[in-house]
């Protein structure tokens, strides 16, 4: 299976550790008028912002994990449950919150199940969002169709030695091979 479709992408946006900090308080301003009693934070990369934001709006966080990744790499078409939402959220205000919306489809489907454990209201958020995502999610902090690297994905530790993350040098590789001129004939 081959990781997510990057045709799309316009540029490339690096976010360091203060743009992170910055884009999570933004996205706790814009949830906080709709008082979110419990955090769902979609792990691995979405427990970042929501961890933020809960400890920002002093709630309470729960982490679920809905991905099509195992182990870093894309290997379904579609996210599979893999923790599932808790049953605290019955009669709350719940926010779930993830990285990034591409499609919308992990926030959707997360919402959907707050829902039918019998959340009293489901609001989606998400750091960044691409504006193909359909659905959007209700609140973000950013709107960007670059290829977004995000401070925690820059580096990873391979055999005890830091380097790129292999989905960056890729999508890297494709875009710098498509922009040459020799494709352009």
């Amino acid at each position: 299976m081959k990781s997510y479709d990057y045709a799309h992408r316009e540029g490339v946006l690096p976010l360091t550790w203060d743009d992170f900090a910055r884009l999570a308080a933004r996205l706790a301003e814009l949830l906080e008028p709709r008082q979110p009693e419990i955090i769902v934070g979609l792990a691995r990369a979405g427990l970042f912002p929501a961890t933020a934001v809960a400890c920002s709006l002093r709630c309470e966080l729960y982490p679920a994990r809905l991905t099509r990744r195992l182990n870093d790499q894309v290997v379904r078409q579609t996210p599979e449950w893999l923790v599932p939402i808790s049953p605290a959220v019955t009669g709350k205000v719940v926010a779930v919150v993830d990285e990034m919306a591409d499609t919308g489809q992990t926030l959707a489907l997360a919402a959907a199940q707050a829902l039918e454990l019998g959340a009293a209201q489901v609001v989606t958020a998400s750091l960044v969002n691409h504006s193909w995502a359909d659905p959007a999610p209700r609140i973000v902090a950013l709107v960007t169709d670059a290829f977004v690297i995000f401070p925690w994905d820059q580096q990873v530790l391979v055999s005890g030695h830091w380097q790129p993350h292999p989905e960056i040098i890729s999508f890297l590789r494709s875009a710098l091979f498509s922009s040459s001129p020799s494709n352009m004939l």
